[in-house]
């Protein structure tokens, strides 16, 4: 019974749980999020929120930075640790500046805060065993 209860059955494993983490959340803000900015850059690029004060344009190429180009290597595991940096403050700015810090009502940011949260992972703690970086003999 405690063998159900506490899941013991399942194999425990923080490398393939950085890998899962890396690749969900890696694909799916490419996916879901920066694809429409990338494919739209030619009609958003002028009035795309400027958050930052560096203009539209510039402010929409740093959320594909963010959005696109970080996310994809963190996915990969490649430079784990600065591509959870890029995109978790790409998160963070989307969050509270756009957001406001509201995790509900109308303007919620409820999603840019659970990319931020995940974003945070890799962050801390590397791309583990699976990723370009170890293969690259980074310590991952």
């Amino acid at each position: 019974m405690k063998k159900l209860l506490f899941l013991d059955f399942l194999p425990r494993s923080a490398d393939l749980a950085l890998l899962l983490i890396r690749l969900m959340t890696g694909l799916s803000m490419v996916w879901f999020h920066g694809r429409g900015k990338l494919l739209n850059f030619e009609s958003m690029h002028t009035q795309f929120p400027d958050p930052l004060g560096v203009g539209s344009t510039t402010s929409l190429v740093l959320a594909l930075f963010g959005e696109v180009l970080f996310p994809a290597f963190l996915a990969f595991g490649l430079l784990t640790r600065l591509s959870a940096l890029i995109s978790a403050f790409t998160m963070g700015v989307a969050f509270f500046v756009i957001h406001g810090g509201a995790l509900s009502g109308q303007n919620s940011g409820e999603m840019s805060y659970l990319y931020l949260a995940a974003f945070c992972v890799p962050l801390l703690a590397g791309g583990g065993r699976y990723s370009l970086d170890r293969k690259l003999g980074a310590a991952g």
